[in-house]
């Protein structure tokens, strides 16, 4: 196996051993976080009917309009939490558990899941 190979059998590994312990029921969604190279998803999934209920990501138009040039994935990062968390408070979301999807929680995973924190969200 070369080093790619390995690199991304690890993830899926993190990722399972995460879902395992992480489901989202109707008392509590989970927040699914999704990183590319260049962007942030995030979306509140009910796992019991496997319906996306909020999402909201770096390519919205929302938070394209708030993002300047100088501005570092991080701290997009923390707008995504934040409209997130702001979208799941007008569908009458409050508690979630957070599903950091085998990345480990750091730089812009931890960003994320502090302005949705600072949004209102609860895990």
């Amino acid at each position: 196996m070369n080093r790619l190979d390995s690199k991304s059998h690890r993830q899926v590994r993190r990722k399972m051993r995460v879902r395992r312990k992480v489901t989202g029921t109707p008392e509590r969604y989970r927040l699914s976080v999704f990183r590319s190279v260049n962007h942030i998803y995030a979306q509140i999934i009910d796992d019991t009917t496997s319906k996306t209920l909020v999402s909201a990501s770096t390519v919205d138009k929302e938070i394209r309009a708030q993002i300047s040039k100088d501005m570092d994935k991080s701290a997009e990062s923390k707008l995504v939490g934040v409209l997130l968390a702001k979208r799941a408070k007008a569908n009458n979301i409050a508690r979630v558990a957070f599903d950091r999807n085998g990345y480990l929680y750091h730089g812009r995973v931890k960003s994320l899941a502090e302005g949705a924190r600072e949004g209102g969200l609860d895990f």
